[in-house]
């Protein structure tokens, strides 16, 4: 992202939910954006995951300038490129675990085989330890169970980036060290994330972390990790 801003208008009120804001996030990085209630968090991730188009500033995505992409086009980048996890885990009660997490490759606009999404699901069950939970329903597994579940349905097709939105928001603290640990260790295996958190310890967890405040990144901290 180069110098983004965003704008949001009514008939005499002019708010700028974001200002100058440049990120780079490069494959297999693990990167957190914190900041109070209120800093742009949620408007910087969905323009990140291209649920909204920023008023100002140009955003690439491997090389392609996405800033200014129609809607159809925007949402074809996103089906391909883009996995999310939401604080809400916005799981479907009447499908089985299986079928939640099958979902981004039945709606994919080339469907794969049978055989190809009966082995990516499981694969990716597998990476978040619910293989064994495959024929429940949403609504018979724990909070964190089903955060599981929303990152195994996030990582069924195979995208460029994670987009985390407040993982553990609606977790206890234990379910929430659960989720992660999976995170952590999804990007040790190679994984490119980026989490949005209000909670300063999880953020840290992060190898790369951006501070919002107003609009504006504050502050870029890179950890030096041992390798």
């Amino acid at each position: 992202m180069k110098n983004i801003g965003k704008v949001f208008e009514t008939d005499d009120i002019e708010t700028h939910a974001l200002k100058d804001v440049n990120i780079v996030i490069r494959k297999g990085e693990y990167v957190s954006i914190s900041g109070p209630s209120g800093c742009g968090k949620s408007t910087l991730l969905s323009l990140l995951g291209l649920l909204d188009m920023p008023s100002s500033g140009a955003y690439f995505i491997e090389g392609l300038d996405v800033s200014s992409l129609s809607l159809d086009d925007a949402a074809q980048v996103r089906n391909e490129k883009i996995g999310f996890v939401f604080q809400s885990f916005n799981l479907i009660d009447e499908l089985s675990v299986f079928d939640n997490v099958a979902l981004p490759l039945e709606y994919k606009q080339d469907r794969p085989s049978d055989e190809f999404i009966k082995e990516r699901v499981e694969t990716c069950l597998k990476m978040v330890e619910m293989g064994h939970r495959a024929d429940h329903k949403p609504n018979q597994l724990s909070g964190g169970q089903q955060q599981r579940i929303a990152i195994a349905r996030a990582l069924v097709a195979d995208p460029a980036i994670l987009l985390v939105d407040e993982p553990t928001g609606n977790l206890d603290s234990q379910s929430g060290d659960t989720v992660m640990a999976v995170l952590s260790e999804l990007n040790k295996n190679g994984t490119t994330i980026c989490m949005v958190t209000h909670d300063p310890r999880y953020a840290d967890m992060a190898k790369i972390q951006y501070k919002l405040l107003d609009g504006e990144i504050i502050e870029e901290e890179k950890l030096k990790v041992a390798v």
